[in-house]
């Protein structure tokens, strides 16, 4: 039987980092980040080159994917009276949305109602057309945390919902993401919350997934192929609630860390 050190012990942590005119890729070991050169998803090599974890600036980990991707309604506990989908239901953020590790999430002019959502995030490692369930896996590089921040009157008010979620879900810094890729780790059972305010809001576990990420990779894949560095937002549990200027919102994955970001407006 495997002990939970044992495991952990199996799990790399990488990261997108900034440290002066430097933006790399790296290892997280502790509060040593081991820089890394070359293609993340191509057995990069590490430079020897190692950096305090305190003074770099984490970024989101993946510098641009051809695509994210997200779930509607793939928790039960988010999903009310309502059934579950007999397939993922994805719809598409913009890369553009992306924001990092502790920077803010702007509430852009005209937003009214903007609610944080906690997401276990899928991580493609490489080209996946057309795959099965059980083949998915190999193409899953890792998972990290992800905030699918939402505007819901833009979303879903009966008389002025948009037609489609382009700015409900996708407006600038609607997508922090990070501050790691935990490759090894067991994304199947995992805790995520979201506090707001250092409230815990959110509390689910990944085994509770409607669609596994297995058959999410899957079931996209038959219809559109995913490429290395591409993301999946897997959904989210729960309800939700309106973020405000000047709050903090922290979205904490089990084995992964936590994604921090402060509230502003323009």
């Amino acid at each position: 039987m495997v002990s939970v050190a044992q495991a952990q012990s199996k799990v790399t942590k990488y990261c997108r980092f900034k440290k002066g005119n430097v933006v790399a890729f790296g290892i997280v070991d502790g509060d040593t980040v081991r820089q890394l050169n070359g293609d993340l998803f191509a057995n990069p090599k590490e430079t020897g080159v190692k950096h305090k974890l305190s003074e770099v600036k984490l970024l989101y980990p993946i510098a641009a994917p051809s695509k994210i991707l997200a779930l509607a309604g793939n928790y039960r506990s988010h999903l009310g009276k309502s059934a579950p989908r007999p397939n993922p239901e994805p719809f598409f953020k913009p890369p553009s949305c992306l924001q990092n590790p502790e920077d803010p999430i702007i509430i852009p002019p005209g937003a009214i109602d903007v609610h944080y959502e906690c997401e276990l995030v899928v991580v493609i490692g490489s080209k996946a057309t057309r795959v099965t369930v059980e083949q998915a896996k190999d193409h899953i590089f890792g998972v990290t945390c992800g905030n699918d921040v939402s505007e819901r009157i833009w979303q879903n008010d009966p008389k002025i919902k948009d037609v489609q979620w382009w700015r409900a879900k996708g407006a600038d810094t609607f997508g922090p993401v990070g501050p790691v890729i935990a490759r090894g780790i067991d994304y199947g059972n995992l805790r995520i919350m979201t506090r707001l305010i250092g409230k815990v809001m959110q509390d689910e576990n990944t085994s509770h997934l409607v669609h596994s990420c297995e058959k999410i990779v899957s079931f996209i894949s038959q219809s559109m192929t995913l490429f290395p560095g591409d993301l999946i937002f897997t959904g989210t549990g729960g309800t939700t609630s309106r973020m405000k200027p000047g709050d903090t919102v922290e979205v904490e994955i089990e084995g992964i860390g936590i994604l921090r970001n402060k509230v502003a407006s323009l």
